[in-house]
C-alpha cells in the first residue's frame, strides 16, 4: 500500500471525541547526553525522582495511553526496568535498546507497538513535565486531524542568517516551538518514518517525517514548563520547576 493511499484512508475515518482507540506511547530515551557534561539526563534527580520517572507517571495515568514502550541505551535497560517496577508503571510492556540515532530509536519502538495500536505517541524521555492534559489534547488532535503535537508561541524574535548576516526576520506571530508527545495515526507514522529512513531525510522530529509525506500536523496547547533537558542549565531550570510543583 502506497503512502498516498494510507493518508487518504486516514482522513476518511471519523473519530468521535469520546472514543478511546488503543494508544501506544513510545518514550525516546536513548540519547547520549553528550551536552550534559558527563551527567545522564534521563536518570538525573528531580526532587527525588529521575527525569524519566516524571513523564512515565503522567503517561501511566493518561486514559488515552494503553501501553508504554521505552527505548533507551543498552546500559540503561535494567535501570529503566527497575524504575518502571518501582513506580508501578504497569502499562510499560517493553524496554528496548535504541538505534544509532533518534530516528532509528523511534522506528524500533514504533515497530514493536501492539498490533492493536491505532495511534502512537512519541515522547522525549528528557521532557519530564508533560501533563495528562497535554497528552490528552495531543491525542484528541490526532484523532481528528491524523497528526498532532503540543506547541507554544515563540517569544523571542527569530532571525534567518547566511554567513552570519541576517537574511530574513520571520513573522513571530506565526512561529511556534513544538514539543512532545507528538501523536499520529499508527500506519501513517510507520510509513512516514520508513520513508524518512529510506530517503535519509534530516528530520529533527516526527512531525517532520509525516510532513514529508504530505500530512499537516495540528498544533495543540503546550506548556512553557514542558521543557526538554539538553544542557546543564536546562537541568537547573527543571529542578526549580520540580521544587515548585512539589511545594504545591
Amino acid at each position: 500500500m502506497g503512502v498516498k493511499h494510507i493518508v487518504a484512508k486516514v482522513f476518511k475515518r471519523a473519530v468521535t471525541w469520546n472514543e478511546l482507540p488503543f494508544g501506544t506511547a513510545v518514550v525516546a530515551a536513548a540519547g547520549t547526553s553528550s551536552r550534559m557534561e558527563g551527567e545522564d539526563k534521563i536518570f538525573a534527580d528531580l526532587d527525588g525522582l529521575p527525569v524519566l520517572g516524571w513523564s512515565l507517571k503522567e503517561l501511566q495515568a493518561c486514559p488515552n495511553v494503553h501501553e508504554i514502550i521505552v527505548v533507551t541505551r543498552e546500559e540503561s535497560i535494567v535501570p529503566a526496568a527497575d524504575l518502571c517496577a518501582e513506580l508501578e508503571i504497569t502499562k510499560a510492556t517493553r524496554i528496548l535498546c535504541g538505534g544509532e540515532d533518534r530516528l532509528g530509536s523511534v522506528l524500533i519502538g514504533v515497530n514493536e507497538a501492539s498490533r492493536s495500536a491505532e495511534y502512537i505517541a512519541v515522547h522525549d524521555g528528557a521532557r519530564p513535565f508533560v501533563t495528562r492534559e497535554i497528552v490528552v489534547e495531543a491525542f484528541r488532535g490526532a484523532y481528528k486531524f491524523t497528526a498532532a503535537a503540543p506547541a507554544v508561541p515563540v517569544s523571542d524574535t527569530v532571525k534567518l542568517s547566511e554567513n552570519s548576516f541576517v537574511t530574513e526576520t520571520p513573522d513571530r506571530s506565526r512561529l511556534f516551538a513544538v514539543q512532545t508527545p507528538q501523536v499520529f495515526r499508527a500506519d501513517v507514522l510507520k510509513a512516514a518514518l520508513a520513508n524518512a529512513r529510506t530517503r535519509k531525510l534530516a528530520v529533527t522530529d516526527d512531525c517532520g517525517a509525516v510532513e514529508a509525506i504530505g500530512v499537516r500536523p495540528y498544533l495543540t496547547k503546550g506548556s512553557q514548563e514542558n521543557i526538554k533537558i539538553t544542557r546543564p542549565l536546562d537541568l537547573k531550570l527543571a529542578r526549580a520547576i520540580a521544587e515548585e510543583r512539589y511545594a504545591k
